[in-house]
């Protein structure tokens, strides 16, 4: 606990904020009759001058976030002298010594505009009935105002005992701070507090708030390279700086975190480090309640620009200012994770003696060769300071090392990398050098650690500078999770995974195909490329493959596997394209996909590619429906690849799929060949198995019914299987598609069957706006009914589309132009329609209107979501069956479907 003192005098012009004296002095001439609500009245008035006045420095100085925050603190101070004097003195004369406390960030003396104020009130004993008045009175003042109070009431002690039983208040009560009140009782808690809390407790406080970090990591997702993170609890934020001062200060008694230099627990240039990171994150937290008008600590996407621009971040080549921003924002966040490793190195010194360290536990047994480098208690670490100095390839040989023998590196060694990193630029050619990092890269082990460190320490990026153009950059889309960086170390880490066999139950398909890859490290190689290029205006397939051709030589790779990797560079997004955005069960999309391909061993690597780059998305990525579709495809090219343009392989899968069918329905030989008949071959390639017993048995229970609807969770994807079986006739997508709407949900997929007896069997995967399965009855019930109204054309469906007010979305944030592909060439049978727009509900709904409406015949409809974009495929014919060639109606058609994804009305003809 602090002893008292003036803790805002750095900041200028305080009075500006507020003018205690003249607002002590108006408070003072108030008379008694209506005292307390006058005195509210003037307090409010100061409190919003305060904060317009800290708001516009803010605008004025917008990086000034530690002196911003330290005014919001000022300003709180300042009513709070004024309410406390006005409670104890004129209201409810003191008859005992109180003293009131800042706590927690407010006892720093820190806040943003709309933090809660942590206040505590301590006594010599129990609180008099008087006391008690002068606590309720200052609290119901400070809810008038509209503050959001955090409070305690303790004699000193309870403070003693309550800070010795629970961590949280021994941590708020350690940045307690003198605000007014009786100072001779605060110093007395001060030196209670260091000699009956602190003293003999040091290891333990340390090893609670290390555990209470670890936690909240978890509970935030566990990486700092999130694109929307947490600024205050996120990893790398503003509570990581926090924790580390709290550490020194419990351990060192500091009082200020420049204090943490003469310690030694930074050095001057760490603890520079350390205060630009705080400045900047307090402003960004501060800017985001300022936009907020409410306590805001998450950047999300639709404040993120507005930040970037009060910040002053500007657009520059061909990287706009927010990624700018953003990109800034991951360095910082990569600074606060490298000094909480070397913050710890140092206590871990000063407890050694004691037990073991915080960390990792020694290893069993040392490694013989360390070619130089020494172990500290089962690190690796350095045996001098200009080790790296001396061989600047030992920069990426300490990784290597690491690797090899399963070993942690020490935070110094880390420290001592990140500062001579740039000595290895010198060193990019040396042989020895890249065959130290292709062995990390290609590594059996964990090299998605490795390799995470190797970037944390600033080397990675060093000594593959196109890697480094990626660090901390991010992409303003709701699709990727993590920045490219993280993205591709993640990619790298699931590779590992899959080929050490612990993946099996999510990717059975890659699982077994890497174990006959033959060019495993032109895989690894083009894992770490297939996305350097970004940023970079223009097509990153096309970009990255060029970088590939130039950097896999210098990592010893042969001219066939740069060849390879620099194929994979260029074509990384054509699997999961062709997968997700077209007809598998159309021929000429098998083929046209496998004449790319040309080679079963660049089937097997781009499949494995494909594979980890969606799943390192980011969480609920990756599911069930992707895996069955890139199987799909990956086994029909196979076929093709292995047999010519035959399609025996294809009627061999769905002979299987319908005898294992055959066998879960056990409806009997004839009954079940009569079902098949009626389903066209696209229906048994298109749907996974456990959707063909579901449409069976459906189909079965529905007999000649004209209507039927079925509606179930379905888990591994995350969403409502909605399956309607119905007589099939013009309008009926639209009219389903908008009935969903209405009920509340949100297509995220679409398949389209009709029999060769003209019923319609269509299969919908819905969501709630908050991206959850419909799995409430009500919601259910609600979604049938909507669906027969619109089917039996009861109500108006496009009055209540038009009546449903439209959900604020996160994808609002981004802009997206509509864009309308036709292409007559991608099948021989169908137009096939490519239409992307910005994600929303009812999206697909209009675009079947606009179909609708152009006579034409949907045969089938694929929707594929990437964040805020959405790409609706749809294969299409005229009436009579054929494609649409005429120029003016594929025009006319154009011109509907880009009104449609613009959100403009669709003309209406009668239905």
């Amino acid at each position: 606990m602090p002893s008292p003192s003036s803790r805002f005098e750095h900041l200028p012009n305080r009075r500006a904020i507020v003018d205690r004296r003249a607002l002590a002095e108006a408070v003072a001439a108030l008379p008694e009759a209506g005292l307390r609500a006058a005195t509210i009245q003037l307090l409010k008035d100061a409190l919003t001058a305060g904060r317009a006045e800290i708001a516009h420095r803010l605008a004025e100085r917008p990086t000034k976030g530690l002196e911003v925050a330290s005014g919001q603190a000022y300003l709180i101070d300042q009513l709070l002298a004024i309410l406390f004097d006005l409670a104890t003195t004129r209201l409810h004369p003191a008859d005992e010594p109180i003293t009131l406390l800042a706590v927690g960030g407010y006892g720093r003396g820190e806040m943003a505009a709309h933090s809660d104020i942590d206040i505590g009130f301590l006594t010599r004993n129990t609180p008099s009935p008087r006391t008690a008045l002068v606590i309720e009175t200052m609290l119901y003042a400070l809810w008038d105002l509209g503050l959001k109070v955090g409070h305690s009431s303790r004699s000193l002690d309870e403070m003693i005992r309550q800070s010795k039983a629970d961590v949280t208040v021994r941590t708020a009560l350690l940045e307690a701070r003198f605000v007014t009140g009786d100072t001779t009782l605060y110093d007395d808690a001060a030196r209670r507090f260091k000699a009956e809390v602190q003293r003999g407790t040091e290891r333990q406080f340390v090893a609670d708030k290390l555990a209470e970090r670890d936690a909240r990591h978890r509970r935030m997702g566990d990486t700092r390279y999130v694109v929307e993170p947490n600024v205050k609890e996120g990893k790398g934020g503003l509570r990581d700086l926090h924790a580390l001062f709290w550490i020194g200060k419990y351990v060192y008694d500091v009082q200020r975190a420049r204090q943490l230099v003469d310690v030694g627990l930074f050095t001057p240039a760490e603890y520079r480090a350390f205060h630009r990171a705080d400045e900047f994150l307090w402003a960004v937290r501060c800017h985001l309640h300022v936009i907020a008008r409410r306590a805001e600590d998450r950047l999300t996407f639709d404040v993120q620009r507005e930040v970037a621009a009060r910040m002053r971040f500007k657009d520059r080549h061909d990287k706009p200012a927010v990624e700018r921003f953003m990109q800034f924002y991951f360095l910082q966040a990569r600074t606060v994770g490298t000094l909480t490793g070397v913050f710890l190195a140092h206590l871990d010194e000063r407890f050694a003696s004691r037990g073991k360290r915080f960390g990792l536990p020694t290893i069993r047994r040392a490694p013989k060769r360390l070619n130089g480098f020494v172990l500290d208690r089962g690190r690796l670490a350095l045996p001098g300071d200009d080790f790296f100095a001396e061989d600047p390839v030992r920069l990426i040989e300490i990784f290597a090392l690491a690797d090899a023998h399963h070993l942690e590196i020490h935070p110094l060694a880390m420290r001592a990398a990140s500062r001579d990193a740039k000595l290895i630029d010198d060193y990019r050619q040396d042989r020895h050098a890249n065959a130290l990092f292709l062995e990390v890269l290609t590594s059996p082990g964990d090299p998605e650690l490795v390799l995470r460190w190797m970037n944390e320490a600033g080397v990675f990026g060093r000594f593959v500078p196109d890697f480094g153009r990626v660090v901390a950059m991010m992409q303003f889309d709701m699709y990727h999770h993590f920045t490219v960086d993280e993205h591709t170390i993640q990619a790298i880490g699931l590779l590992a995974r899959i080929e050490a066999g612990t993946l099996r139950e999510d990717h059975p398909l890659a699982s077994a195909v890497i174990d006959q890859i033959i060019s495993r490290r032109v895989l690894r190689v083009a894992v770490l490329l297939h996305d350097i290029a970004k940023g970079r205006g223009g097509d990153h397939s096309v970009l990255g493959a060029e970088v590939a051709c130039r950097l896999c030589p210098r990592f010893g790779l042969t001219p066939a596997e740069t060849e390879t990797v620099s194929w994979l560079v260029r074509y990384h997004l054509l699997m999961s394209d062709t997968a997700f955005k077209r007809d598998l069960s159309d021929f000429k999309t098998i083929l046209d996909f496998s004449a790319i391909i040309a080679s079963p061993e660049r089937l097997r690597l781009l499949l494995l590619l494909t594979v980890v780059d969606i799943r390192a998305v980011g969480p609920g990525t990756w599911n069930s429906w992707k895996r069955q579709l890139l199987s799909t495809l990956y086994e029909s090219a196979e076929e093709v690849l292995r047999l010519g343009h035959k399609q025996r392989g294809r009627e061999e899968r769905i002979a299987a799929k319908q005898a294992r069918l055959a066998r879960a329905l056990d409806w009997g030989d004839a009954r079940f060949a009569v079902f098949v008949r009626r389903l066209p071959e696209s229906y048994w390639i298109a749907e996974p198995e456990d959707v063909l017993e579901h449409n069976a048995r459906l189909m079965a229970a529905a007999g000649d019914a004209p209507l039927s609807i079925d509606a179930q969770v379905y888990a591994e994807r995350g969403a409502t299987l909605v399956t309607i079986y119905a007589a099939d006739h013009p309008g009926l997508f639209y009219r389903i598609a908008g009935a969903i709407h209405v009920a509340g949900g949100n297509i995220i997929d679409a398949r389209i069957h009709t029999t060769r007896d003209g019923m319609a069997i269509d299969n919908f995967l819905v969501q709630d706006p908050f991206g959850r399965p419909f799995d409430d009855p009500a919601q259910l019930n609600r979604l049938r009914i909507a669906i027969e109204d619109a089917l039996a054309n009861r109500g108006k469906l496009n009055d209540r589309l038009v009546a449903k007010p439209a959900a604020r979305m996160r994808a609002d944030a981004f802009t997206i132009q509509p864009n309308v592909l036709i292409n007559n060439d991608a099948s021989n049978r169908f137009t096939v329609v490519e239409v992307n727009a910005r994600d929303r509900p009812a999206l697909l709904n209009q675009l079947a209107q606009a179909l609708f409406q152009s006579k034409v015949t949907i045969h089938s409809a694929h929707v594929a979501t990437y964040g805020e974009r959405a790409v609706d495929t749809f294969y299409l014919t005229d009436l009579t069956g054929d494609r649409l060639t005429q120029p003016t109606r594929l025009k006319t058609l154009e011109k509907r479907l880009l009104d449609a994804a613009a959100g403009h009305a669709v003309d209406m003809v009668a239905a």
